[in-house]
């Protein structure tokens, strides 16, 4: 069994596109391999910022070879009495590359048996694979000098090997060879003498290839470097994965600034550092330093430029930092709400003052009915947004809340309020976490609820490429904090009062009030659908007022899993789903007249459902007595004739299978379940 490699060598790659071009690397390769009916154990991807890399393992030096029967003509179309081929015979075998000879009759059709002798996989793949770099994607592919092809970054180099042969292809004026590239700072070339070794060749010329020893070793010397401090280096995944990604020799070096910017807002420095530089803090006793870990793509043992560089520019950021944090201290945070007045929400919506406003009676009504007590929630309600107009804010955008949280607690509020402004932004994003305050819960759920209903009311559509406001994520914040909170809210009363706050007058209320409704219960299967399939959510979904009760409808969604699951659902699913068929085109008229049962099994269905309280009952009993129900639907549906000559028998009937199939609604809507 042979081995193959590709490296792809590159001028420095965008650092989000890697992961993803290693991604589309590794199946490209599978769905060719497949495709040509190569075999193969195992596919790894490797990559730095200048160089993809892919290795196949076991691959066979050749495919097999083949023999396949094509159908042909019918005998007497092919052959002339004479018994020679005629013209459509002859193009079948010419069509085929097979001689007369090699043709057969069978059940009166011609066939051709067809010998294909199998491919070098060296061949194969030397086809192959400029067609699966060339189909790689991504945003701001480029051209470069004169060539048609084009990739994220120009192509330098390409290493194609099979064991240690290599495979012959080209790309622009690329040929490829075995001669790959180190570091920058190291070797220039760097002959490929065996795939085995390929990893180990590439480190000696300051290149790991191998993303995840790449992060470890990040990992390991950045702890190194702090455990000589006395402290700890903190790694965010996503910061940890960027940086492994813009590396090819990581190494870590320690830089520091002035401790008087350990003044500003914790939030703030970690921000410039992490975000804005991609330096990993560092802290001791659980307090930030004025110390912290830059990753270098670098080989030599001279770091003072290195230092002096990050720190000239991190200095720099934090000092415009610390001027704006001293000049937004000479005013409390509450008297920053007035100016909020002077800055727009949305056109036609009013300013972010009166968006405050609205928050602050959404906030009421929220607070109302989970009985909390509202003079903390207003107080965060009425603050939650005066940050916006600070100095610190407006250059650090991404952290409104927390700049607000610490303006507050230096201002004297208490720490509820200073905790619900941070929080009333959570969750950040889908993976982030949810406000732990109530007070940042309720504000949170006025602030995205009003901002979901001013994006509908202006009458924006939300489409795959398009979401104004992030209306999405606000949607899925507010379902997961009243969900994952176990808050007892009604949201379609919130909503409504949300549309009445308007400071527009809206045409029709009711159907702006339906489509925001139908977008939360959108929002609702996509939450549930990792755990729950689609036909279970939308059973679910059927009921008129999921999004008053979602408590409830997480219940249901549970108990209906549970009863599709039982071995005995099929007669479940059959007996409800007749009687949603047959009542499907049929009315409602009234309740059941028992002098019109003719049947012992109407009379008995009638009796067994009559002691269902679908009303008041947990869904779990309510389960219990439905599957105990089900032996008297099937009896009547075997011996029962619904359409009845007499009109008044027949009604009565429809009115019967109607009360039947209200106790399976309070569930859900079986219909939609795929059985």
């Amino acid at each position: 069994m042979a081995k193959y490699l590709l490296e792809i060598g590159t001028e420095e790659l965008p650092y989000k596109f890697i992961p993803s071009a290693m991604e589309q690397l590794r199946s490209e390769f599978e769905a060719e391999l497949k495709a040509d009916n190569l075999t193969f154990s195992e596919i790894k991807t490797y990559a730095t910022p200048r160089r993809l890399a892919v290795i196949v393992e076991d691959l066979p030096q050749k495919q097999d070879d083949t023999e396949k029967v094509v159908k042909g003509p019918i005998s007497n179309i092919a052959y002339d009495e004479q018994g020679n081929l005629t013209p459509a015979g002859l193009g079948f075998a010419k069509k085929n590359g097979v001689e007369a000879k090699d043709l057969f009759k069978q059940d009166n059709y011609v066939y051709a048996k067809i010998s294909q002798k199998g491919l070098l996989t060296s061949e194969i793949l030397s086809t192959a694979v400029p067609k699966i770099i060339l189909k790689l994607r991504g945003s701001h592919f480029m051209r470069w000098a004169d060539f048609d092809v084009k990739f994220q970054r120009p192509i330098r180099w390409l290493v194609s090997l099979l064991d240690s042969e290599i495979v012959p292809f080209q790309i622009a004026d690329i040929k490829a060879s075995n001669l790959s590239r180190g570091h920058r700072f190291s070797a220039e070339t760097v002959e490929i003498k065996s795939i085995d070794t390929y990893l180990d060749t590439l480190r000696k010329v300051n290149v790991i290839a191998d993303v995840e020893e790449r992060k470890n070793e990040i990992v390991k010397l950045s702890k190194e470097k702090a455990r000589e401090l006395g402290a700890e280096v903190i790694l965010e995944d996503d910061l940890l994965e960027e940086v492994t990604f813009l590396t090819e020799w990581p190494v870590p070096v320690v830089c520091s600034f002035n401790e008087k910017y350990l003044a500003i807002p914790e939030k703030v420095t970690v921000t410039v550092m992490a975000v804005h530089q991609r330096y990993f803090p560092m802290y001791k006793d659980g307090k930030l330093l004025n110390k912290y870990i830059t990753v270098s793509n670098y080989v030599g043992n001279t770091f003072d430029n290195i230092k002096a560089g990050n720190e000239r520019v991190v200095t720099a950021r934090l000092e415009d930092a610390i001027f704006f944090f001293e000049e937004d201290k000479k005013k409390k945070l509450a008297d920053y709400i007035e100016d909020l007045k002077g800055v727009t929400f949305q056109k036609g919506f009013g300013s972010v003052y009166d968006k405050s406003q609205r928050m602050v009676k959404l906030s009421e009504t929220i607070s109302n009915a989970l009985n909390v007590p509202f003079a903390d929630v207003k107080r965060t309600a009425e603050l939650a947004k005066a940050d916006l107009v600070t100095k610190l804010a407006f250059e650090f955008t991404e952290l409104q809340g927390y700049i607000g949280s610490a303006y507050a607690e230096i201002s004297g509020e208490n720490a509820k309020v200073v905790k619900g402004i941070k929080e009333h932004y959570f969750p950040l994003n889908a993976e982030s976490e949810l406000a732990e305050g109530i007070e940042g819960q309720i504000v949170g759920i006025a602030d995205k609820l009003d901002t979901v209903i001013t994006v509908f009311a202006d009458g924006k559509k939300i489409t795959g490429s398009q979401d104004p406001l992030g209306v999405r994520r606000a949607t899925l914040g507010i379902l997961k904090t009243v969900l994952q909170k176990g808050l007892d809210i009604d949201l379609e009363t919130l909503i409504k009062q949300g549309i009445s706050l308007l400071p527009v007058k809206v045409e029709d209320e009711n159907k702006l009030f339906e489509t925001i409704k139908e977008f939360f219960e959108q929002r609702l299967i996509v939450l549930f659908s990792e755990k729950y399939n689609h036909d279970v959510l939308e059973a679910a979904i059927s009921n008129k007022h999921v999004i008053s009760d979602l408590k409830d409808f997480q219940k249901r969604v549970e108990i209906i899993k549970e009863i599709i699951s039982k071995e005995g659902y099929s007669k479940f699913h059959e007996g409800i789903n007749r009687i949603i068929r047959i009542i499907k085109s049929e009315k409602q008229t009234g309740n059941v007249e028992t002098a019109l049962l003719k049947t012992e099994q109407e009379k008995a269905l009638f009796s067994e459902a009559q002691k269902i309280d679908e009303k008041g009952i947990d869904y779990k009993s309510l389960e219990e007595k439905l599957l105990g129900l089900i032996p008297f639907i099937t009896d009547f549906f075997d011996k029962v004739l619904v359409m009845d000559e007499d009109e008044k028998v027949k009604q009565n009937k429809i009115n019967l299978l109607f009360m039947v199939r209200a106790k399976f609604d309070k569930i859900a809507d079986f219909s939609k379940i795929v059985f």
